[in-house]
């Protein structure tokens, strides 16, 4: 039987786009399908304790620069550490990837893969239309039809069905992927989510 892994995140989060190639190396790997569930964070930090960013302490920001430098640097994955356009509203890009779920879940995952690598490499404007329609037609789906499909009923339905089932199962960072209903939050627990799909 093969296992599956639910996948919460946001294209908008350095962490998700640090991890985001390594962790569907790991699901290949191990024979498991993972379940892309873009959410909206805005929902999910009242819930949880969390704060956006530009609402946290000093400390807490300058840290935070720090960690992404040191995983950039580890991983090898290019990262801008302030890119242009971020802070950035995530919900368009996020109902996007939702979208892309009736092209399969492997096109989903490159869509989003591709969304990060727009925000923290190359800096382009997430919340922008035209931006978006570019990234997707870029990928070889129809941009122009799925930012039709991403502003749909249904897609912000499913939307805010993965919200409530993340807050559900409390869910409170992105990345977060979860594993035989055991949670792992962080691209760096990426090691323990292969020791998990090993076992």
């Amino acid at each position: 039987m093969t296992r599956t892994i639910d996948y919460y995140f946001s294209p908008v989060s350095p962490w998700a786009h640090l991890g985001h190639a390594r962790f569907r190396a790991i699901a290949r790997e191990h024979g498991a399908t993972i379940l892309p569930k873009p959410i909206d964070f805005g929902r999910v930090f009242p819930v949880s304790g969390g704060l956006p960013l530009k609402q946290r302490a000093a400390q807490r920001q300058a840290y935070r620069m720090v960690e992404l430098a040191r995983w950039r640097d580890f991983l090898g994955v290019p990262i801008k550490l302030e890119p242009k356009f971020f802070p950035v509203a995530a919900d368009p890009a996020a109902k996007l990837v939702v979208a892309a779920a009736s092209h399969g879940v492997e096109r989903q995952l490159d869509l989003a893969g591709a969304l990060m690598k727009a925000c923290w490499e190359e800096d382009r404007d997430l919340a922008d239309v035209a931006t978006l329609r570019a990234i997707a037609d870029a990928l070889g789906l129809d941009g122009a039809a799925l930012l039709e499909a991403s502003a749909s009923p249904a897609t912000q339905a499913a939307y805010d069905a993965f919200t409530q089932e993340a807050v559900d199962r409390q869910v409170f960072g992105a990345p977060t992927y979860v594993v035989d209903g055991e949670p792992f939050w962080g691209q760096d627990r990426l090691d323990f989510v292969a020791r998990k799909l090993a076992a």
